[in-house]
């Protein structure tokens, strides 16, 4: 039947993000513990995730259609789950079909927070780099204001931790 062709691919989207769930916590951690070849090993893992998920969507996308075809609907309407539910008429279905849409629906929400922490950790990351950096090097105070070419006695900026005058 279309309708459990298009639940077992609801499953198996479901299954993806949650590889992906798990997949930001080691990222997560690999994150707070500077490890940037993890990162890399992590992203690479989770661009193949990507992949299999873009696969799935287009299943599902195409199990949707035979699905409201199975019912009586000849055109390629693009309705949502809720949307799809509302045609289907056996109870256990419905409530199938209603559970793994809730079910979806959460560990997607689950997996963007993840994503947002992650990504707010990598800013902070890059913002401690670079003021690491700042205090290593040196960054030259600029005055915004002119001063003439000659007058270089009161321009005396701090060097930082390396000299790089040589």
């Amino acid at each position: 039947m279309a309708l459990t062709k298009l639940l077992e691919l609801l499953e198996r989207l479901d299954e993806a993000h949650l590889q992906m769930l798990d997949l930001a916590a080691v990222k997560k951690q690999t994150i707070m513990d500077n490890k940037v070849d993890g990162l890399i090993d992590i992203m690479n893992r989770e661009s193949k995730l990507m992949k299999l998920i873009g696969q799935l969507e287009e299943q599902r996308t195409e199990a949707a259609y035979a699905f409201l075809q199975h019912v009586g609907i000849r055109s390629n309407l693009n309705l949502n789950l809720t949307e799809l539910s509302r045609l289907v008429f056996d109870p256990e279905d419905k409530l199938r079909l209603q559970q793994i849409q809730q079910k979806l629906s959460d560990t997607v929400r689950r997996l963007k927070k993840a994503n947002e922490l992650n990504q707010k950790l990598i800013e902070q990351s890059l913002t401690f780099i670079d003021y690491s950096l700042d205090l290593l090097v040196g960054r030259p105070n600029q005055d915004f204001t002119y001063h003439h070419p000659s007058d270089k006695g009161n321009s005396a900026a701090r060097p930082g931790l390396f000299d790089t005058r040589g």
